[in-house]
């Protein structure tokens, strides 16, 4: 070689080297078409796709590349890959020898020539025949490559860099796509098909299958004879291409499996805070509670719906949220391929809060000083007037309670003293202290009216979760955060007292205040330290538990995306069951820093022993804000004699039940006592339907006297109780020949739909 063609050789060596950028510099240069949402410990949840001219993955280290796509690559692209200097000549020699005598044969550009197309200008050119200027000068950026890359990096890059099929660039993006899973899961079959793609991107399924089936049969060996007889690995290889490159067209994401477990919460950051793609988004999320909030809800999904006894429920959501800090641990905004609506984001929707919101109206009423936990409220029929007629609303059997302290009306979530207290309180107050806890209310409290103490209110379960987190914090409320790197939690608004929201706290805790409405055996009960309140809407549309630990909050909604109501679903058997599977799961290491304790008492509280006058409730000791305390709790007369004259009403309904049909001749005519003309029954849809009752009453009257509801026999007892059903009733009473004495309508607006109406008795 002369002097002159030395000296030209050294100088493009040199002009390679200075634009040949480094294996570092191109690692580093690399854009995955995604943005990642990461969890609190680096963890991917979630890939949303930015980038729409390519699909890019993650870079992938060649350590994480199996070893059967490795040798597929080598073998397909570059056999003495490991042998030459980055120009494989014995390969050109045997390619321009073919060329001149018109023979088809594989290209002689090495992994390394190709390489340096990828990573320079020429990468962005159309596929085609290179010149032979671009060939000489993708020969020289090879043979500088290989002066300063190592073959592993060499090859680590081809492998991020290639082009596959369609819009996929990478082996990540590929593997993700056509395979669903890492590169380093990759079998031979499926590297085979990888490797073939490189040589023809968009050829037909039977042209892949063929270079495919090519590719194995050398990764085999099995171009001997001698091994005929060894299972052939190209068996059913075309159904296989076509059923695999399917994929590539309908793949509308590269997320898969543990990579797709906050789409809802991604899709809230992506709008908020625009990531760029290649951007990695730490949340404050944790991989291992998240993936279980979402299957834990997915199982309460199909339990009920369990063939036997479908519920009609596909939906559900449940928000996790550290006490101390507002991280947001779990988001899972639907759960379930039973989903009609899998793209709503169940955390953020709006929806009537049921009981979820008395706790607040009752802490109010404990920091206003209305009423103390041991105040009795009468639970005894309400009656509020409306456009179509009475609203009362109903307990579990319909045979109200009477007088009851605070902490049995909050414990077992009784309507009747919900009202009463917020008479007290008045619509207006309350309403001010529910947007102050962050809840999202658009209307002054006069517009909700008295049904505000039930929950006629929308509220997103983010927002419910973190006003019980103001409980849990003392009565302070603050914001929450789902991204980490937030600065320290804010100082936050004062909502209620330390002392209101010990006192709260403690009740929502306490198993024995829950028994009148959930028994002692109730699902509500966790293994450490909790208070909880769940909550149904009108209609049994929606489904509530929401409550706290010494260390966390959890809220869990049961329902339907489209607004579709449940079939018997209540408190205990819908969102209850998740959510008590969520708290034991956060506390099931015992350590002391994962056991949840109750709060200790503040200062302003006491404890002071009460007792009942007339065994109204048992003697206990209870809690009061300073200067509320008291010994002993009894009656007014008035409401003394009223419970009394009660006791003496239905002592005679019940002799009269079982006098003889010999009555006294100047007996009073039989009447309707109950229901009354016009009046309508609002079902409570927190309460499973066979505790709630309507009482039919009757007044005067003797001999053979009956019940006749909708124009069929019922009973014949003085005092009937009925299984109420949603809809309008005409009730009748009868004497011995089926004459009608008495007759009144009404109406029952209830929570439970039904494919058929129960027969009558």
């Amino acid at each position: 070689m002369t002097r002159a063609a030395c000296f030209v050789i050294a100088c493009i060596l040199s002009a390679a080297a200075h634009a040949a950028p480094s294996f570092d510099d191109v690692r580093a240069n690399w854009r995955s078409s995604d943005w990642l949402l990461l969890d609190r410990n680096g963890e991917t949840l979630q890939r949303t796709r930015i980038d729409a001219s390519a699909r890019r993955g993650d870079w992938v280290a060649l350590a994480d590349v199996s070893p059967a796509l490795r040798e597929a690559i080598v073998v397909s692209e570059d056999k003495r890959f490991y042998e030459h200097a980055g120009v494989d000549w014995r390969g050109a020699a045997a390619a321009a020898w073919a060329n001149l005598w018109n023979t088809r044969t594989r290209g002689a550009s090495t992994v390394t020539m190709q390489l340096t197309g990828l990573i320079g200008d020429e990468g962005r050119k159309p596929a085609g025949r290179r010149s032979i200027g671009e060939k000489a000068q993708q020969t020289v950026g090879a043979l500088w490559l290989e002066r300063t890359w190592r073959k592993d990096q060499i090859l680590e890059a081809y492998l991020n860099l290639v082009p596959f099929r369609g819009e996929i660039v990478g082996l990540s993006a590929l593997s993700q796509t056509l395979f669903g899973k890492a590169p380093s899961g990759l079998d031979e079959r499926e590297a085979a098909l990888a490797a073939a793609l490189v040589r023809a991107p968009n050829a037909s399924y039977g042209k892949v299958a063929a270079r495919a089936c090519v590719i194995l049969r050398d990764m085999n060996g099995l171009r001997a004879a001698g091994h005929s007889r060894d299972p052939d690995p190209c068996a059913n290889l075309d159904s296989y291409a076509q059923l695999t490159l399917t994929r590539s067209a309908a793949a509308p994401a590269l997320a898969s499996g543990d990579e797709a477990l906050a789409p809802h919460l991604a899709r809230r950051i992506a709008g908020e805070a625009h990531p760029a793609a290649g951007e990695r988004v730490r949340s404050t999320l944790d991989a291992r509670l998240q993936r279980f909030t979402r299957d834990t809800l997915s199982r309460t999904l199909a339990e009920l719906n369990a063939r036997a006894h479908p519920r009609n429920v596909h939906d559900a959501a449940a928000i996790v949220i550290d006490n101390a800090s507002g991280d947001v641990l779990a988001w899972v905004g639907s759960a379930g391929g039973l989903s009609n609506a899998p793209e709503v984001d169940a955390v953020l929707a709006a929806r009537q809060a049921g009981s979820t919101l008395k706790p607040f109206l009752y802490a109010q009423a404990i920091d206003e000083k209305r009423l103390t936990a041991a105040t009795l409220l009468d639970d005894a029929p309400l009656d509020l007037a409306t456009g179509g007629g009475l609203y009362i609303p109903q307990n579990y059997d319909h045979d109200f309670k009477g007088w009851v302290s605070v902490r049995t009306a909050l414990g077992s979530s009784l309507n009747v003293p919900a009202v009463r207290a917020l008479v007290l309180v008045t619509p207006h107050r309350f309403a001010r202290t529910l947007v102050a806890l962050g809840l999202p209310l658009t209307r002054t409290g006069d517009y909700y009216g008295f049904s505000l103490a039930l929950g006629s209110a929308d509220v997103t379960l983010a927002s419910l979760a973190n006003a019980y987190r103001a409980l849990a914090n003392g009565g302070i409320a603050r914001p929450f955060f789902d991204l980490a790197g937030h600065a320290s939690a804010p100082a936050g608004q004062r909502v209620f007292s330390p002392q209101a929201s010990f006192i709260v706290t403690d009740i929502l805790s306490d198993n024995n205040a829950r028994t009148r409405t959930f028994g002692f055996d109730s699902v509500l009960a966790t293994r450490t330290f909790s208070a909880v309140k769940t909550g149904t809407s009108k209609d049994m549309r929606d489904n509530w538990a929401v409550g706290f630990t010494s260390r966390y909050t959890v809220g869990v909604w049961v329902g339907n995306a489209d607004g579709a109501p449940m079939w018997d679903v209540s408190g205990v058997t819908g969102a209850a069951p998740a959510w008590n599977a969520i708290v034991n799961y956060l506390h099931r290491r015992v350590i002391s820093r994962a056991i949840s304790r109750a709060p200790d008492a503040p200062p302003g509280v006491v404890k002071a022993r009460v007792a009942y006058q007339n065994d109204v409730e048992p003697a206990r000791d209870e809690w009061f804000l300073r200067g509320t305390e008291m010994n002993t709790i009894g009656l007014t007369a008035n409401a003394a004699a009223g419970t009394e004259a009660d006791a003496h009403a239905r002592r005679r309904e019940r002799s009269q039940s079982a006098a003889s049909p010999a009555a006294s001749p100047d007996a009073s005519p039989a009447r309707i006592g109950a229901p009354t003309d016009g009046t309508i029954f609002a079902l409570d849809p927190d309460i499973p339907p066979a505790r709630q009752r309507v009482w039919f009453e009757r007044t005067g009257g003797s001999g053979q006297l009956g019940w006749r509801l909708d124009g069929k026999p019922f009973s014949r007892d003085a005092r009937a109780a009925w299984l109420p059903w949603p809809g309008r009733h005409r009730l009748e009473l009868v004497d011995a020949r089926g004459e009608v004495i008495d007759s009144v309508g009404f109406e029952v607006r209830g929570a439970f739909a039904r494919t058929a109406a129960p027969a009558v008795k």
